[in-house]
């Protein structure tokens, strides 16, 4: 729990419906999106002209690069959920994840000549990372509100340094 006795977001989400249905559809797309590249995206690949080629490749790999860092975040969080590691942490660990591609996107002349399949996985995947960078931008935001009381001012802390008094004799 956070101040004021609200419930902390970062410590709620990992554990709800929303959490487990996100984790399943993003860890889905990054199945989707291997069995696609390594299936029918590289028949596709192949009939491409060079420069489309170029254009489909860049964008595999921006795809897969974005997927990869949008699982790691999921797993980071499901860890959290189940225990494994501490929001802390998952903190420190996330701080090696980007989750906003920094890169320029093709030409829309590129895209427009790029599979249909690529297209609709990129577009998804662009989708949910939104949707990550939301949630993330709330953990954080739900951290920094809830942080910790001071010492003093923490009632449970309060009542231990009491009992400690009452029983030992000192605070500490």
């Amino acid at each position: 729990m956070g101040a004021h006795g609200a419930v902390i977001f970062a410590e709620s989400f990992v554990h709800s419906e929303q959490f487990a249905g996100l984790f399943r559809e993003g860890m889905g797309l990054v199945e989707e999106t291997a069995s696609y590249l390594d299936g029918r995206g590289r028949e596709e690949s192949k009939l491409l002209p060079k420069q489309a080629a170029l254009g489909y490749a860049t964008e595999s790999m921006r795809l897969t690069t974005r997927l990869m860092q949008l699982a790691s975040w999921l797993l980071l969080q499901r860890a959290v959920g189940e225990g494994e590691l501490s929001r802390v942490q998952a903190e420190r660990d996330k701080a090696r994840i980007t989750l906003k591609d920094m890169q320029a996107t093709s030409s829309a002349e590129t895209i427009a000549h790029l599979p249909q399949g690529l297209l609709a996985l990129v577009s998804r995947s662009l989708r949910i990372q939104e949707r990550i960078c939301h949630l993330d931008r709330q953990i954080a935001q739900s951290l920094a509100e809830g942080a910790p009381l001071p010492l003093s001012e923490n009632p449970v802390n309060d009542q231990i340094a009491k009992l400690r008094l009452a029983l030992f004799g000192s605070k500490d």
